[in-house]
């Protein structure tokens, strides 16, 4: 599902005009990223966290050159699903996609 799939079936079940939905959309992404960009982490209660994750300082190496290289500790964004959340998506019945490993929605 895209973010104008999204859109749409927010818009079809609410009576929302699509264009509302969407502004009101890229404000929330905008601030889940302003937030995580100054360390603050996003709590959506019912619905999970999105967080900031360490990662450590690594050597990695670069194939083409065959030389090492350091790879310092470093922050990367997450999301944590709430138990409720994660909960309901165990007890779903759904089948993997053959495509992209993406998600079927089984009527």
């Amino acid at each position: 599902m895209r973010k104008a799939d999204v859109v749409t079936n927010i818009a079809e079940k609410t009576g929302i005009p699509k264009v509302d939905i969407l502004v009101t959309l890229e404000a929330f992404f905008k601030e889940v990223k302003e937030s995580l960009v100054v360390s603050e982490p996003v709590y959506v209660r019912g619905f999970g966290s999105f967080i900031l994750k360490k990662r450590a300082a690594k050597i990695g190496r670069n194939i083409k050159k065959n030389v090492a290289v350091e790879i310092p500790e470093h922050f990367i964004p997450a999301f944590k699903p709430a138990k409720e959340f994660m909960q309901a998506v165990k007890e779903s019945k759904h089948e993997l996609r053959e495509h992209k490993g993406d998600f079927e929605d089984q009527d």
